[in-house]
């Protein structure tokens, strides 16, 4: 009975043994999993909308990148609140993210903010829109000035010396804007085109633009040539040119070269948009941030900030687009397909 005795002893400590080490392998597998997740690096990135159609194409290709690159990205809407972007800056703080990336709806209320993520050690990407007063790590957009410079020589393609125009810009909060203008105000002097008025719209909110030529009709009879912000901002002020029956006579400037604005200049109700390749850029930005994230140098350019201190810069360049070179740029680019730019005009596409 002893021998029986120990030998079960023996049988019950090998079965023990066993489920031990079963218990083990079990136990240290999630724990790997869990190490693994946390050595990803992880990128907080927060818009402004998703109205304006370019800033879906900026999310999908950057995510796209970073995912790539063994990184994630925790995309958030601000829904074009400044308080939601306040408020999302410091849940990622509270996250610990390794990189932040903001297109900023307004600089000020976010300095705050932006300098607690950076004393915690996160890094900071300030995209297409410079957060004015702030020093972020980075700052990625395309040469604004250039982009106004382009819109006024493109427009004077149709406009003399002693026209006038007519300025609908997006709002003084976004930086973009003033460099925009300072170089479309370049070319009108220059080419000595007076400028009769110019608009800012809040929010860049398209419905503004449109208004803004109802109310103003007057005004709008004596231009030959509108500049607006973006093609947002162009699609509604050339609706409300069609109102007064304008649509074609006066030629229309806009920015992003969004698949409606290629469609209106085709069908000759603006004349130019502004391509930026915004897939460039996305990449670029989603790879700077990784390499950030690991305090990689990266390459890049100098920016100088009004106070006279420079930051890291990455400059995009910008094309003009119109009828004659649409194919070239936008189509044979793949950015929008040929089809759908000619949609209104089938006969077009043989």
């Amino acid at each position: 009975m002893k021998k029986l005795h120990s030998l079960g002893r023996m049988l019950l400590l090998g079965a023990m043994v066993v489920l031990l080490n079963g218990c083990g392998k079990a136990e240290t597998l999630p724990e790997a999993s869990e190490q693994e997740e946390e050595e990803k690096v992880q990128i907080g990135m927060i818009f402004d909308n998703f109205i304006m159609e370019r800033w879906q194409r900026d999310r999908d290709v950057f995510v796209s990148t970073a995912k790539e690159l063994g990184a994630e990205v925790n995309v958030q809407n601000a829904n074009s609140s400044v308080q939601e972007q306040i408020e999302l800056i410091d849940y990622f703080i509270k996250k610990k993210v390794d990189v932040i990336v903001i297109v900023p709806i307004d600089s000020e209320p976010l300095l705050e903010s932006v300098k607690k993520a950076q004393e915690e050690g996160i890094k900071v990407i300030s995209y297409d829109r410079l957060i004015v007063g702030a020093k972020p790590d980075l700052y990625i957009s395309f040469d604004n000035k250039k982009v106004g410079e382009l819109m006024g020589e493109t427009l004077c393609e149709k406009l003399k010396a002693g026209d006038k125009v007519l300025m609908v810009c997006g709002p003084l909060t976004d930086s973009n804007v003033i460099e925009v203008q300072a170089g479309f105000e370049e070319i009108m002097n220059k080419k000595r085109i007076e400028i009769l008025d110019v608009y800012y719209a809040d929010e860049w909110k398209p419905e503004y633009a449109a208004a803004y030529i109802r109310e103003n009709s007057e005004l709008v009879h004596m231009a030959q040539g509108i500049m607006c912000g973006n093609d947002n901002l162009a699609g509604q002020a050339v609706d409300a040119l069609a109102e007064l029956r304008l649509a074609g006579e006066i030629s229309v400037a806009g920015q992003d070269a969004d698949l409606e604005a290629c469609q209106r200049i085709v069908d000759g109700t603006q004349y130019m948009t502004v391509y930026k390749s915004i897939e460039k850029m996305a990449d670029k930005a989603a790879r700077a941030a990784v390499d950030m994230a690991g305090n990689t140098l990266i390459d890049c350019e100098l920016y100088t900030l009004p106070d006279g201190k420079q930051i890291p810069y990455i400059k995009m360049e910008p094309v003009a687009v119109t009828a004659d070179n649409m194919q070239e740029v936008i189509i044979d680019s793949g950015f929008h397909l040929k089809e759908d730019i000619f949609l209104n005009h089938p006969e077009l596409l043989n």
